[in-house]
């Protein structure tokens, strides 16, 4: 948040800066409200375009999280948000900690990452069933077996369409064929 605050001034005053020079290569045309004016128009501009981008950002940023789901919103203080909706948090996988055992090919364990703007990074152990399409949390009580399969389990049944159980099943696959599988 510190880092947005201080983007925010240095774009203000850094766009102030090339008006001033402006201005002062055209004979001084503009009258001084122009100067308060661009600083603030300045910083404005890159508080929205802050928090456009940090999704696309810190999805780049981290090239071991495939994307997997997002939420929008709209709110009355930003009538902007209404045309063009805000996301506020994004569902992603860790595919640097995914894992499919050679045993239960259908079976995608993996860690499933919450992100938030202004939020702290959440992160959910969950097993995904790609064959009938269910999940199930890794919580205490669960436990794994030697050959794959789980013990204490709570299975949560998910619609086939399901963005982040689509997206497991999907790193899961490109698992098996980076291993040679082809099951």
């Amino acid at each position: 948040m510190i880092i947005d605050f201080v983007g925010a001034f240095a774009t203000g005053f850094g766009l102030m800066g090339v008006v001033m020079l402006l201005n002062r290569l055209t004979g001084q045309r503009l009258g001084r409200w122009v100067y308060p004016a661009t600083v603030a128009l300045g910083m404005v501009g890159f508080t929205v375009w802050s928090e456009y981008t940090w999704p696309t950002r810190t999805v780049e940023g981290s090239p071991q999280m495939r994307l997997a789901s997002h939420n929008q919103q709209s709110v009355l203080y930003r009538p902007w948000t209404y045309i063009w909706p805000q996301i506020t948090r994004l569902i992603a996988i860790d595919q640097s900690q995914t894992h499919i055992h050679p045993a239960q090919p259908g079976l995608v364990m993996t860690q499933v990452v919450l992100i938030g703007r202004w939020e702290p990074i959440r992160v959910a152990g969950m097993v995904f069933d790609c064959d009938n399409n269910a999940r199930v949390d890794l919580v205490e009580g669960v436990e794994l077996n030697a050959d794959g399969t789980l013990e204490g389990a709570s299975w949560r049944a998910l619609e086939a369409d399901d963005a982040v159980l689509n997206t497991a099943c999907a790193v899961g696959e490109e698992i098996r064929h980076e291993r040679g599988d082809n099951t």
